[in-house]
């Protein structure tokens, strides 16, 4: 495993980064399991583990704590805030420094640890001023309880207008950013990454197979609605275009992938971080078996033609199908505009 420089920071960290997603109630229930499977990206070389308090409701927090006990030193350990974690109390989410302060507790708790080295919020505030947010975050770094500061779901405007602020404000900057990013959404590529390569950041790009669509799990002759564990939504009707469009040129880089002597899967990845303002994938397996089916991905380079080849079926820049964008999406709403 060659290791990359996460932005300006001076980290080795691997071009795959464990997500920690699917380990508890939400995917793989099995905690002896799901330990064994950290451990198994760890024995592969993997140093990067990314993780959130909302996951299965800080259970996916306490799996993660338990594996990596007695290998903490050797884990660029990430987690993330934000999310709601009581549906009754509008008060326990958000970016606000009250429930930050809360928060980061709770999660050094789940994991066992007395330090985050990367601390993300998991998405833009509306309503709370970006200030208050770092504010509170620069607090916790100089407090040691942070080693850095991360957003996740950020537009270019919001990732320069958080750099402004800690530029003016004297505030610990974030040095990362993690986006949505794989061959069928491509949307980043226009703005988001060369903006995180201007300000120096790192980033760690998640859904690299497209919530499954470039795992093979939806083919053309088998495009059956996804099971519950899914989400199903919008991005998963198979009646609409768009999704229809993504199912034609799913068959065409499966054809592509077989004919370069890789699986759909390797290719989906290697794409990924072979981007030059990509510093590592984020790969949520569920099971072992799905790991190991990521591993070889972190080896794979892509020929020029293969990259051209996939250039012709989504062009730089496109999201095929908008309901997969995870950012921007306040910016777009009518009342954003001009529409009562």
């Amino acid at each position: 495993m060659q290791y990359r420089t996460l932005g300006r920071t001076g980290v080795q960290v691997s071009p795959l980064c464990l997500g920690a997603m699917m380990f508890g109630p939400w995917g793989n229930d099995d905690r002896a399991d799901a330990i064994r499977i950290i451990h198994r990206a760890l024995d592969a070389g993997i140093n990067f583990v990314d993780t959130a308090d909302v996951y299965s409701g800080g259970v996916s927090e306490e799996i993660v704590g338990e594996a990596i006990a007695g290998r903490r030193d050797d884990v660029f350990l990430a987690t993330k805030f934000f999310m709601p974690m009581d549906a009754d109390d509008p008060n326990q989410r958000g970016g606000s420094r009250r429930w930050i302060m809360r928060e980061v507790e709770n999660s050094l708790r789940r994991l066992n640890t007395d330090h985050i080295d990367l601390y993300q919020v998991h998405r833009p505030s509306p309503d709370t001023d970006v200030e208050e947010t770092l504010g509170a975050l620069t607090d916790l770094v100089r407090q040691g309880k942070v080693r850095y500061l991360g957003s996740s779901s950020y537009s270019g405007s919001q990732i320069v207008e958080a750099q402004w602020a800690s530029r003016s404000r004297n505030l610990e900057r974030f040095v990362t950013e993690q986006p949505p990013y794989s061959i069928l959404v491509r949307g980043i590529e226009e703005d988001v990454l060369p903006t995180l390569q201007r300000h120096g950041m790192g980033s760690l790009t998640y859904s690299p197979l497209s919530g499954g669509w470039l795992s093979g799990r939806w083919r053309k002759d088998a495009a059956a609605a996804p099971t519950s564990s899914a989400r199903p939504r919008a991005r998963f009707d198979m009646s609409s275009p768009a999704n229809q469009r993504k199912l034609d040129i799913v068959e065409e880089l499966a054809v592509l992938a077989e004919q370069s002597g890789l699986t759909l899967i390797e290719l989906a990845i290697a794409f990924v971080i072979r981007h030059p303002g990509v510093t590592s994938a984020i790969v949520g397996p569920r099971t072992m078996e799905q790991l190991e089916s990521y591993l070889p991905a972190a080896d794979v380079v892509l020929t020029a033609d293969v990259l051209d080849r996939i250039d012709e079926l989504v062009a730089p820049g496109t999201t095929l199908n908008p309901d997969d964008n995870s950012y921007g999406a306040a910016e777009l709403q009518p009342s954003a505009r001009r529409r009562p």
